[in-house]
C-alpha cells in the first residue's frame, strides 16, 4: 500500500504566502462595523467557509462583548450576512493578485505527478471566489488535479471531511490511509483528522506563521528558526501527525508514510 493521493489547500499552503487575501479583507469589515479586530483574532479561525469564519469570529469573547457595547445588542444572523456581503465584495476585488504560487510549490507538484500521484485540493473559498484563484493560478504554473470547495458539499466547509471524501472519490482512492492532506491552518489538520487521513502542516508561508515573505526572510536565522519552532507546535498541538518546513520536503516525507503503510501491511 501506497500513498494515492495528496490533497492540498489553496492560500497559505500552494498560492497566497502567509494568506493575506482574507485576513485583510476581515480587519476590514470588523472596523467598518465599528468592531476593530486583531490580526490573531481575524487570523484564528482561517481555513473554514467564510461565513463560517466571521460567525467564529463574532463569538470570540472579547468581540462578542464588544460588539453589544457598540451596537447596544448581541449580533444577530442579518448582520453576519450584511458582513459576508461586504467580505465577498471586497475579496473578489483583491483576489487576483493574492494568487502567486508559494515557492517550491509547482516543482514539487509536478515531481510528485511524475510519481503518479494524484492532486486533489480543498478550500475555505467559494465557487465565485476559486474561479479567480485557479484561472489566475493555472496562468502562473499552478494546476492541482481536482478541487473541492464547500460551495460543492452543502457549504458544509471545515473542520467537517466532505470535501476530502470529494476529491477521494473523484480521484478513485480506495483507502483514507493512501491520502495525505497538506494545508497550513489548524482547521486543515482537523479537516484531515475527521477524515482519517495524514494530516501534515507546512510552516513556511502559512496562515498560523502569518507573515509576508518579504517579513520572513528579513528575519535572521535564529528569528526564523523561532517563529518555525512556534508554528510546528501549533500544528502538533492541533493533532498533525506531521510537519514540514516548505513543499519542496514533501516528497521526502512520502517515502516514510509509504515506508509506515508497507510496515503495517507487513504486521496486518
Amino acid at each position: 500500500m501506497r500513498v494515492e493521493a495528496i490533497v492540498l489547500d489553496w492560500a497559505g499552503t500552494a498560492v497566497d504566502f502567509g494568506c493575506f487575501a482574507p485576513v485583510n479583507v476581515f480587519l476590514s469589515i470588523f472596523e467598518n462595523a465599528g468592531v476593530p479586530v486583531t490580526l490573531e483574532e481575524a487570523r484564528k479561525p482561517m481555513g473554514m467557509l467564510k461565513i463560517d469564519h466571521i460567525r467564529t469570529m463574532l463569538e470570540m469573547p472579547r468581540i462578542n462583548e464588544e460588539w453589544k457595547q457598540v451596537h447596544g445588542q448581541a449580533y444577530k444572523e442579518e448582520d453576519v450576512h450584511a458582513m459576508y456581503a461586504e467580505f465577498e465584495t471586497k475579496l473578489m476585488e483583491s483576489l487576483a493578485t493574492y494568487t502567486d504560487p508559494i515557492p517550491h510549490v509547482i516543482d514539487t507538484v509536478a515531481t510528485i505527478k511524475s510519481e503518479g500521484i494524484r492532486i486533489g485540493s480543498t478550500t475555505g473559498y467559494t465557487d465565485s471566489m476559486m474561479a479567480v484563484v485557479t484561472k489566475n493560478a493555472e496562468a502562473k504554473g499552478y494546476k492541482p488535479d481536482f478541487l473541492v470547495t464547500p460551495d460543492q458539499v452543502g457549504n458544509v466547509g471545515r473542520p467537517y471531511p466532505y470535501m476530502i471524501f470529494k476529491n477521494m472519490e473523484n480521484l478513485g482512492v480506495k483507502s483514507t490511509k493512501q491520502v495525505v492532506k497538506v494545508g497550513d491552518t489548524t482547521s486543515d489538520i482537523q479537516e484531515a483528522l475527521n477524515a482519517g487521513v495524514w494530516a501534515v502542516g507546512v510552516i513556511i508561508g502559512s496562515s498560523e506563521m502569518g507573515l509576508t515573505e518579504d517579513e520572513f526572510n528579513a528575519l535572521t536565522e535564529e528569528q526564523q528558526q523561532r517563529v518555525i519552532e512556534k508554528t510546528k507546535r501549533i500544528f502538533e498541538d492541533a493533532g498533525a501527525q506531521y510537519t514540514i518546513q516548505t513543499m519542496a520536503e514533501l516528497p521526502a516525507l512520502l517515502e516514510v508514510i509509504n515506508e509506515r503503510l508497507g510496515n503495517e501491511l507487513v504486521q496486518s
